[in-house]
């Protein structure tokens, strides 16, 4: 019987996915993910922790995951640890332990004038301006909020 190897991380894409075929028809795809962590010491003082981890796909998911797969995108990885042991030249006993994934979503890719608008609105003045603009930004939100679901179904990844 297995036991239980399951892993889930959320984070951000370091840099740009790679992806190599080692043997013919076999694709891997490698990348690493920052995953932040925000926690306050015994004085109460706020300080953030950041993992860095080693993910690698492969097959199709690894091609969608190359296609994907941009510096700074934020990406949820469901997957398993594996470790991989050799001897290094000298004989020397080594292992490196990375994530295999098996399941991949990515946060949806906001163009710039969709971001700007969210953030950008708010600090304009007119009260009469304001809500007309607070209600065109609702409109706007709820049309990208359900372009960002299609989004979101269309990229995850299951295999």
């Amino acid at each position: 019987m297995n036991q239980l190897n399951s892993i889930i991380l959320e984070g951000n894409l370091v840099r740009q996915a790679e992806l190599s075929e080692p043997a013919k028809g076999f694709k891997v795809c490698k990348f690493p993910l920052a995953v932040n962590r925000f926690c306050k010491n015994q004085k109460g003082e706020s300080f953030e922790e950041v993992s860095f981890f080693d993910v690698e796909a492969y097959g199709k998911m690894a091609e969608i995951c190359e296609k994907n797969g941009l510096k700074g995108r934020g990406i949820r990885v469901v997957g398993r640890l594996k470790q991989n042991r050799w001897k290094d030249s000298e004989g020397k006993s080594q292992s490196k332990i990375f994530i295999v994934a098996e399941h991949v979503e990515y946060r949806p890719n906001l163009q710039k004038d969709e971001a700007q608008t969210v953030a950008g609105d708010d600090k304009l003045g007119d009260d009469d301006d304001s809500s007309r603009r607070n209600s065109q930004q609702a409109e706007e939100r709820d049309s990208t909020e359900e372009k960002t679901e299609e989004t979101a179904e269309a990229e995850n990844v299951v295999f």
